[in-house]
């Protein structure tokens, strides 16, 4: 007789093990499946994001800012350093021992609110049936009168330069490195490949980055986006827009590398690097998942079709995460499992899609709600801008890390915040003070009659807000309608 659950969640990472801990909350016997193995063969949890995704990302691009800042920025704060050395391996063991106590978390959250975490590979194999294969092949059935499919995605592979997982590798295979490769060769200039980029760069290598469009992240608003390739570029980055990857070859000699040829604008070119990144893109990871009599709609791109709140057209069954429409992003899909969760206790929860926040953290980061002024100015909307930059702000430059700008946009008529747009330190906490603000349907007059705390990075903000309406005190106003 198999197993009998409320719920059955395929998949514990941040949608699947967040969804999983809500319904035990709410009084359902739930089940989580995982299939991901450490290197003991043990079932760990928390998906891509925290085993090979954002977190261990986060670690290298914390560990490498600090040694650069070690290595040439302390002197002017008057702080004298010998000759500065990275430990790779060190680096990269640390990072591993984040990974493990958060992975260790999820376990323990399991634990405490009585979620049953099952090793293995799970299928839906009916509307009210998961089958589970375990890792030594063995099969075990669960019943379920839910199902939550949060099964993630994976990286996007391309014919010009498969993954050997060696000397081309993936994002995964990014996170991995031992030493520092002299020569570094990113496909795609998104969020991965300008995160990971950024890492090695600081450590030393020359990294050249081959983006196949012809405008720098299109979507931030590009002022922004200009103004990041300026300063990335500045800090080493060799983007080369419009380069379109043809194909590459591997070395046959006893050091490794890889040749890689693209088309610019110039024309056919080629050129050797150590490690080449792949980083186009992740793909809705449906492989197997789901048996196809059950008749699950997908839609032409393989992401599960779903209304807004998440349920596929089988009553019974929901699918959150980097399987459905909208940006893959961790915090987008923790909330869908929410959600869920809440639907099937007959709550009326919902997720404002319209508020979903966009981060990318290189250094500075680059973070992004609402409407940009591109959009805006497409759809015809009269709107007012106040920017503030970064070289204006006392703590900025008390602190030496005065790059970038706040952009805040809202609407001429109303006044009612319909963007922000922030590159700089600690954009992904000032952006979020916006994002709040955005829910509750704030204007721009709302944040600048509010107090800011002296000196902060977040006056910024309240600067920009001023600026919108032609009240900035520390800097020129900005206010412009369109």
């Amino acid at each position: 007789m198999s197993k009998q659950y409320d719920v059955v969640v395929i998949g514990s990472g941040p949608a699947g093990y967040v969804a999983a801990i809500r319904c035990a909350q709410l009084g359902f016997k739930t089940a989580c499946i995982e299939k991901w193995l450490n290197k003991e063969n043990k079932t760990i949890y928390g998906g891509t994001c925290l085993n090979v995704g954002c977190i261990p990302s986060k670690a290298l691009l914390d560990s490498s800012h600090k040694y650069v800042e070690a290595q040439g920025h302390l002197d002017v704060h008057g702080i004298k350093v010998g000759k500065v050395s990275m430990d790779v391996p060190a680096m990269i063991g640390r990072k591993d021992k984040i990974v493990g106590q958060l992975t260790q978390g999820i376990k323990g959250l399991f634990a405490a609110n009585k979620v049953d975490g099952i090793g293995g590979t799970g299928k839906v194999s009916a509307t009210d049936k998961v089958t589970v294969t375990a890792h030594d092949g063995t099969e075990e059935v669960l019943t379920a009168k839910n199902i939550i499919i949060a099964a993630g995605s994976v990286p996007i592979d391309i014919p010009p330069a498969l993954v050997n997982g060696e000397t081309i590798v993936d994002s995964t295979g990014a996170l991995e490195f031992q030493e520092v490769p002299k020569r570094l060769g990113v496909i795609g200039a998104g969020v991965i490949g300008l995160e990971l980029g950024s890492v090695w760069s600081r450590l030393g290598s020359k990294v050249t980055v081959l983006e196949a469009l012809d405008d720098f992240l299109p979507a931030v608003d590009k002022q922004i986006s200009k103004e990041a390739m300026k300063i990335l570029s500045k800090q080493g980055l060799d983007i080369k827009m419009g380069a379109r990857v043809s194909g590459s070859t591997l070395s046959k000699g006893a050091k490794k590398t890889v040749e890689v040829n693209y088309t610019d604008q110039d024309g056919e070119q080629k050129e050797t690097f150590d490690k080449l990144i792949v980083a186009v893109g992740r793909r809705p990871f449906t492989d197997n998942l789901i048996d196809p009599a059950i008749g699950i709609e997908l839609d032409e791109r393989g992401f599960i079709k779903v209304n807004e709140s998440c349920g596929t057209n089988i009553p019974n069954i929901y699918a959150v995460g980097d399987l459905v429409r909208g940006p893959m992003l961790a915090h987008k899909g923790m909330e869908e499992g929410v959600m869920v969760a809440e639907r099937i206790a007959d709550k009326k929860t919902q997720v404002n899609y319209d508020l979903v926040p966009s981060v990318i953290y290189t250094h500075p980061e680059i973070a992004w709600i609402g409407k940009n002024e591109e959009e805006l100015k497409a759809e015809g909307v009269d709107y007012n801008v106040g920017v503030f930059p970064f070289v204006a702000s006392g703590r900025a430059l008390a602190a030496n890390d005065s790059d970038g700008m706040v952009k805040l946009l809202a609407d001429a008529k109303t006044d009612r915040i319909l963007g922000c747009h922030v590159i700089g330190a600690s954009a992904a906490d000032l952006v979020q003070q916006i994002v709040i603000a955005m829910e509750f349907s704030a204007s721009a007059e709302d944040i600048g009659l509010t107090m800011f705390a002296h000196p902060a990075l977040s006056e910024a903000i309240h600067e920009a807000a001023l600026a919108a309406n032609g009240h900035a005190i520390h800097i020129g106003n900005r206010k412009r309608r369109k």
